[in-house]
């Protein structure tokens, strides 16, 4: 591949990037047009119901898409949703040749807008950087395949692996550039979800809060079987315009409903599984609410429950050159645990990434 339609279609991935977590539940898109050499035009979609990226690039280049080539990180949409279909847009506008990084794995497109280019006259290369087109998007491609979100758990421990003290002390384990780190993951999901007890120990409002720029809050979600969670917490009381929404099972009393209700927040009731909150049905819900991904946050038993639920995708987990020790000091993953490492998660594709103050982060998918 000539190393010139690299460089353009990695320009047009770095635009698409800028978008990430306000695209929700559309999927993050670059484009860039370019003609003798030189751009001109470009664009990325930057919010659901606003023009996709191929539409702003158009809008850029004006008459001089006329025998132009465009780079697009997705195969451009061929039917009409929030916005008009773009394919249609690209053949009035005269585009000669199109490089597509991935297909959408939408069954509404799914190659049906390839193949509608390509009947237009326009010659359609498809593969340029497909990797890493294919991981930019991996919440939409979990969501509008499954109706799902796409679910990180994301930890924080010692070396020794310890996520507290034998006292419950947890503030801080890792450095503040790590949680750093961690305000700009919550900056990029939909929804971040911890249990009643994490409420309950660290009373923590799941904002989101950056040094250089202002983020945007989640939605945020507890996991409560009986709906005991204080009403005077301060995810309760946080000053943020994200909802909360307090998971319960039928087993709630009305009373405990009615308090939460009071106290601002949404309660879903959601099947139970052993008496805790159903995790796979609790995703179904959330994927029919337009919610494309998940943080949970919570500690050893929700991340447990989650693990055992098979809901998890991928796993970020933060370690400090720490170590804690005692028997009594809990680790991330809490319940039975197994009997044989044969049971073990593995986890693929891992990464390992150095964080400033001696801290790393571990990435891997399930």
């Amino acid at each position: 591949m000539d190393e010139t339609h690299i460089a353009f279609m990695q320009r047009a991935l770095d635009l698409a990037r800028q978008a990430k977590g306000r695209t929700s539940p559309n999927p993050l898109v670059g484009a860039v047009i370019v003609k003798d050499g030189k751009v001109i035009g470009e664009g990325y979609h930057q919010k659901a119901g606003s023009p996709h990226a191929e539409v702003h690039a158009l809008n850029a280049a004006g008459e001089d898409a006329k025998g132009a080539t465009l780079y697009t990180t997705l195969e451009p949409c061929c039917h009409w949703g929030r916005t008009p279909p773009c394919t249609e847009a690209l053949i009035r506008a005269g585009i000669a040749h199109v490089y597509v990084a991935d297909g959408d794995p939408n069954p509404k497109v799914a190659g049906k807008g390839v193949q509608q280019l390509q009947d237009a006259g326009i010659n359609v290369h498809v593969g340029v950087h497909r990797q890493k087109a294919s991981d930019l998007n991996e919440v939409h491609r979990k969501y509008i395949q499954t109706g799902r979100p796409f679910v990180i758990l994301k930890t924080a421990m010692s070396l020794d692996g310890k996520i507290a003290t034998a006292s419950g002390e947890s503030q801080w384990i890792t450095s503040e550039a790590s949680r750093q780190r961690g305000h700009e993951i919550r900056d990029t999901v939909d929804a971040i979800l911890v249990g009643r007890g994490t409420v309950a120990s660290d009373n923590p409002t799941l904002t989101t809060r950056l040094q250089d720029r202002e983020g945007q809050d989640a939605t945020r979600i507890v996991l409560d079987s009986h709906g005991r969670t204080h009403t005077d917490a301060r995810i309760f009381n946080a000053e943020s315009e994200a909802g909360v929404i307090v998971a319960v099972t039928p087993t709630a009393p009305s009373e405990n409903i009615d308090a939460l209700e009071k106290a601002g927040a949404e309660v879903i009731t959601v099947p139970d599984a052993h008496s805790k909150v159903c995790f796979k049905h609790l995703m179904e819900i959330l994927g029919k609410r337009e919610i494309t991904s998940v943080l949970i946050e919570g500690g050893s038993e929700i991340n447990a429950s989650a693990l055992a639920a098979e809901v998890v995708d991928k796993v970020m987990c933060f370690i400090a050159p720490k170590l804690i020790g005692g028997q009594n000091a809990p680790g991330p993953i809490g319940g039975v645990g197994i009997r044989s490492l044969t049971e073990a998660v593995n986890l693929q594709r891992v990464s390992i990434t150095p964080i400033a103050e001696h801290d790393f982060l571990i990435e891997g998918y399930l």
